[in-house]
């Protein structure tokens, strides 16, 4: 489950998205993340799954790298699933002392279960085909408006892009240690829920020691580079904004007028 998620880790391919600028990638998945709140019935998540699809065939992302993400998020899926089902007010389906289903609580852990879904896919895509060197010039320029109110957003920008390229670092060093633990006699699957997390729990010490390495070992590294962020850094790749990028803003404005319609009509 450790290597399932796919959150953080760059796929290469050539791919007309993976071509698009940083920026229009991070407005489109901000745009997609705004649409599948908007969206409230079947014919609006339909549109989603749509535009959605659309972009993993672009993408030419193998369906099961994606997919395998959602492995991770299963707990959290269910347990929000479970709490929408029992805590949501409306017509009783099934009642069993204080527990109780309604429709309404069934119909809104359906509805979160495929924003939750849609969330991570949509999420997951954007990294799968943005490197961090261009996530982190895509926020950089983003949120360049932001420094005349003197927001560092250089800094913000890099740490965002190095947690990121992080995330697939830490979770190959967590399965290496599970697997060395496993070695010497260590148990991960058996028992209840409780206590395959107190097995956990020796993973903490050795992990957090090896990230903390790395990231003294990045630090160091940085600065015998003497490097430094801010206005007067160069780029070796400008961004600039190409034909292609307009007319995905342009689809991206039209599939958002249409989920906006689509909400303020009911449908």
């Amino acid at each position: 489950m450790i290597r399932d998620i796919t959150i953080g880790q760059y796929y290469p391919a050539d791919s007309v998205i993976h071509r698009l600028d940083p920026r229009t990638k991070l407005a489109g998945t901000l745009i997609f993340i705004v649409s599948i709140f908007l969206f409230h019935t079947i014919p609006g998540y339909a549109v989603a799954t749509v535009f959605l699809a659309a972009a993993i065939k672009i993408s030419k992302v193998p369906v099961k790298f994606i997919f395998k993400g959602l492995k991770a998020i299963f707990f959290i899926l269910l347990i929000t699933m479970v709490f929408n089902m029992l805590l949501t007010p409306g017509e009783a389906l099934w009642s069993f002392g204080i527990l109780k289903i309604t429709k309404e609580g069934i119909s809104m852990a359906v509805r979160m279960a495929i924003r939750l879904i849609y969330l991570v896919i949509g999420s997951s895509l954007m990294t799968l085909t943005t490197t961090p060197n261009q996530l982190t010039d895509g926020l950089e320029k983003s949120l360049r408006p932001l420094n005349k109110i003197h927001v560092p957003v250089h800094e913000i920008a890099m740490m965002m892009s190095i947690a990121l390229r992080f995330i697939p670092i830490l979770l190959e060093e967590t399965d290496k240690i599970m697997k060395a633990q496993i070695a010497r006699g260590a148990d991960f699957e058996s028992g209840n829920l409780i206590q395959k997390v107190k097995s956990m729990v020796p993973l903490l010490v050795p992990l957090f020691i090896s990230a903390f390495r790395r990231a003294n070992d990045l630090a160091m590294a940085m600065e015998a580079r003497c490097y430094h962020g801010g206005e007067h850094r160069t780029q070796m790749k400008p961004l600039q904004y190409k034909k292609r990028d307009r007319l995905a803003y342009l689809v991206l404005l039209v599939y958002l007028a249409a989920a906006a319609g689509f909400r303020i009509a009911g449908i």
